[in-house]
């Protein structure tokens, strides 16, 4: 009996990005296709098999912790950075002002599917979601520099909209307009809280 089982929701890829040096912004630049390795995108900032631990898990580890790295790709949805220009009162967010690796369409509460969930490619390539991408105020300094004034509005407008990050299950080519299967876990919400 599959674990994972295949939806009838079709996403569809619709921007593509790469953050070259972490280190001197968090800012994107467009791509047109992408390979993802088990490592994440070769030359991505945030790629690598392992990576510090940060603020997100420091209930887990202490910081700089090297762990398994979940966060190869941040993966954000067309539909809900419309909410969150609308909330910022801009005509549009990009996608590259938050280091985004992917913009996507047609899957709605996009931000809420499932972990463990699986985003397959026509390529085979596949990406596990990790979990909801809490949104902070990195992205703030990006936004300032092309939209004077917004930045510190970002947060707050991305609450439950910030989309999700994930990790390379199976390696391939991830290119502008693939159509996205999305599968999802086999199994009943947790009761456990």
């Amino acid at each position: 009996m599959p674990a994972l089982l295949a939806t009838n929701i079709i996403g569809e890829v619709v921007w593509l990005g790469r953050v070259p040096d972490r280190d001197n912004s968090l800012r994107a630049t467009a791509e047109s296709r992408l390979v993802a390795g088990f490592d994440g995108v070769m030359g991505e900032a945030h790629s690598g098999l392992t990576r510090p631990s940060c603020v997100r898990v420091r209930d887990q580890y202490a910081e700089g912790t090297e762990i398994r790295n979940t966060r190869q790709f941040s993966i954000v949805s067309a539909e809900e950075l419309a909410l969150i220009a609308a909330d910022m009162g801009i005509s549009s967010v990009d996608p590259a002002w938050l280091g985004a690796t992917m913009v996507v369409k047609n899957i709605p509460d996009f931000t809420y599917v499932p972990p463990s969930a699986r985003l397959q490619m026509p390529s085979g390539a596949t990406l596990v979601v990790d979990m909801e991408n809490r949104p902070c105020n990195l992205p703030a300094k990006v936004i300032e520099q092309d939209a004077a004034g917004y930045g510190r509005a970002f947060k707050a407008a991305a609450k439950a909209r910030r989309g999700v990050t994930a990790w390379v299950e199976h390696e391939g080519a991830i290119n502008l307009g693939d159509a996205i299967t999305l599968h999802i876990p086999d199994q009943r919400s947790w009761q456990g809280q």
